[in-house]
């Protein structure tokens, strides 16, 4: 007698409809490749870096977050043997570089050079960003500080803080102040001194610091705070005045010049700084490995001497430390910002 055996089915087979075993199918492939790159993103965080490195700088060449970066780039590329390239691509208050590697890939070969203005600035300046700035960047060392310094014209009768603010007392409102731009680092820089010292200054908005350093040499306006780095060779030629530097100690690059708080002036602390961040989800090893390096090139002897001579002080950092101090100082100056009602608009 002959008997038909029917082929055995599985009961998920007969049970499941076909849109679940495609789903099925799907998280078995994702779980596979999650398995498959754990092992593959461990070989690329070893072999980091095995082809060139881009640092975005987000703002024109020749401006002191541009000069810091160059001098990174150049010992990162004696370190590593790989080509560290740097790349200029400004617009918006430092929106559009930041951007670009806000969408980069997360393999640390795009980097953004940030300063003070794009990560703790810009986030409450703008109304709204192309970007989330909250979860945007993976934080990876800081490279360096720039003092911001106060500076008086060649013929000014202020030759300290102390007549400075005896002089702005006496006559509120009388006396100009120079920044570099509305919402700009050295703009909020003056609105802290002007508060902590209790008096009503001018301010003069510019495009950027040399022009407004160009007016105060001819004496066009009053005062100025800029970054020691563009003013440090007019202050060593005698062209200005240097009253005070806003920052925490004085600067090696202007050793002679005395703290707000050494003359007098408390509460109006402030300064900028670059540092060096990476496309979220950059992976922990890649990020930690770069800050190791970074942090061995500032505190190296030649990098100190390089950083002085632009005006600024090598610090590295952890990448948790710069996530501090980016959060830190965006309280700080959003506090400044909301009370003066400052918004910018970046289409």
């Amino acid at each position: 007698m002959r008997q038909t055996f029917l082929p055995l089915r599985s009961p998920s087979a007969s049970t499941n409809p076909p849109s679940l075993r495609k789903t099925s199918f799907r998280l078995r492939r994702l779980l596979c490749a999650a398995v498959l790159a754990a092992p593959a993103l461990s070989m690329a965080s070893a072999d980091y870096p095995n082809r060139p490195v881009t640092l975005m700088v987000p703002f024109a060449a020749a401006g002191g977050t541009d000069v810091t970066a160059r001098l990174i780039a150049n010992q990162l590329t004696q370190e590593w043997g790989q080509p560290v390239v740097v790349e200029n691509r400004a617009g918006a208050g430092g929106i559009i570089g930041a951007d670009a590697v806000a969408k980069a890939r997360p393999d640390g070969y795009t980097l953004l050079i940030g300063n003070l203005g794009t990560q703790s600035i810009n986030p409450e300046l703008y109304t709204k960003l192309p970007y989330d700035p909250d979860t945007a960047f993976t934080p990876i060392s800081l490279i360096a500080e720039l003092p911001i310094v106060l500076l008086a014209a060649p013929n000014s009768a202020f030759n300290s803080v102390a007549e400075m603010v005896a002089a702005a007392k006496a006559k509120p409102d009388t006396y100009t102040i120079a920044n570099a731009g509305i919402g700009n680092s050295t703009h909020l820089a003056a609105e802290l001194l002007k508060k902590a010292a209790d008096i009503k200054l001018l301010g003069v908005p510019y495009k950027g610091g040399g022009q407004a350093t160009s007016d105060l040499i001819a004496g066009h306006v009053d005062l100025q705070l800029t970054s020691v780095l563009e003013s440090s060779g007019h202050v060593r030629n005698g062209t200005i005045k240097a009253l005070a530097v806003t920052s925490a100690k004085r600067t090696p690059a202007m050793p002679d010049v005395p703290t707000l708080k050494e003359v007098g002036v408390s509460g109006a602390e402030s300064s900028s700084w670059v540092a060096l961040l990476g496309p979220r989800d950059m992976p922990k090893e890649i990020a930690e490995k770069i800050a190791a390096t970074v942090k061995k090139i500032v505190d190296s002897p030649k990098m100190r001497e390089n950083l002085i001579a632009q005006g600024a002080t090598g610090v590295g950092s952890t990448p948790d430390e710069l996530d501090q101090i980016i959060k830190t100082d965006r309280q700080r100056y959003g506090d400044i910002i909301r009370t003066l009602g400052l918004k910018a608009e970046n289409n």
